[in-house]
């Protein structure tokens, strides 16, 4: 018997998309960016925009997913995705634009980067991966890190408060902000999707793991155990607004939190010209 009579279509488990490359992952044992990339190609596959779609990835780990998510790339310095990616944007405006950036990078040198561009409602998706450390460099506490973890700079436990970085871009002026974890991929794959649709600045925060550089300096176990402490520790909204402080301590929240109209820069831009061009007729 053939082994294509076995393995037939309609038994398949799993199918990759064809938006997946062949190659094969260089991430560490356990990384869960494998997983966004996959929600990531499914959704393009199934909006069927992959010569539409244009990716813009930083320094560190996420700047591999151009090795695996077969669309156009552009690499950015370090926290500099969001300017790289306002260009793109700006000068192909048919396109979609998004960029993909872990913790470090977003949220520590890329601040400032990622902020102004909510607040001008550039017309870009962001897919922010939050694994709450530096993993290819060394380990070092991000801004995300959550507050008692440990880092190799912060080896006795770490003392700032912890960025919130989706509501923080909701009340920068996101048209669209949610959070879900590399554990709810149905829920995931929904906000990317809805991302996409949106006019203006999007994000999505996916929590994920990193068993190498978090995992065993805050003893969360093997991947598998980290996968199960997202699920445990994840709690919607709606839940949320039920529970006391207490009941919430340990714990962080998933949802949609903006999710608005707004015109995009662009747009405005637009018609401040034919305004002043208006002007200069009259």
């Amino acid at each position: 018997m053939d082994v294509k009579d076995i393995i037939k279509e309609e038994n398949l488990v799993y199918k990759k998309s064809e938006v997946l490359t062949d190659n094969v992952m260089h991430y560490c044992p356990g990384c869960t960016h494998g997983v966004v990339h996959k929600v990531i190609a499914e959704v393009i596959e199934e909006k069927d925009i992959q010569d539409k779609t244009i990716g813009v990835s930083p320094v560190g780990c996420s700047v591999l997913a151009y090795n695996y998510i077969d669309i156009d790339w552009h690499e950015a310095a370090h926290g500099r995705a969001p300017a790289v990616a306002t260009a793109v944007s700006r000068l192909m405006p048919d396109k979609y634009v998004f960029t993909y950036q872990g913790d470090g990078d977003l949220a520590s040198i890329g601040s400032a980067e990622i902020l102004h561009a909510c607040n001008r409602g550039e017309n870009i998706v962001v897919v922010f991966i939050n694994n709450g450390i530096y993993g290819m460099t060394g380990g070092q506490y991000s801004p995300t890190t959550p507050t008692n973890y440990f880092g190799t700079t912060a080896p006795y436990g770490n003392i700032d408060r912890t960025f919130d970085i989706a509501q923080l871009a909701g009340a920068a002026g996101a048209t669209y902000a949610a959070r879900s974890t590399v554990f709810h991929v149905p829920q995931l794959t929904n906000y990317i999707e809805n991302a996409l649709r949106k006019k203006g600045f999007s994000l999505v925060e996916a929590i994920s793991t990193c068993p190498t550089s978090f995992g065993r300096r805050n003893k969360k176990g093997d991947a598998v155990d980290m996968i199960k402490w997202l699920k445990d520790s994840a709690v919607t909204t709606t839940k949320a607004a039920k529970m006391s402080e207490e009941e919430m301590d340990g714990k962080f929240t998933i949802g949609e939190f903006k999710d608005t109209e707004a015109p995009e820069y662009v747009e405005e831009y637009d018609k401040l010209i034919e305004r002043l061009k208006g002007e200069d007729n009259e």
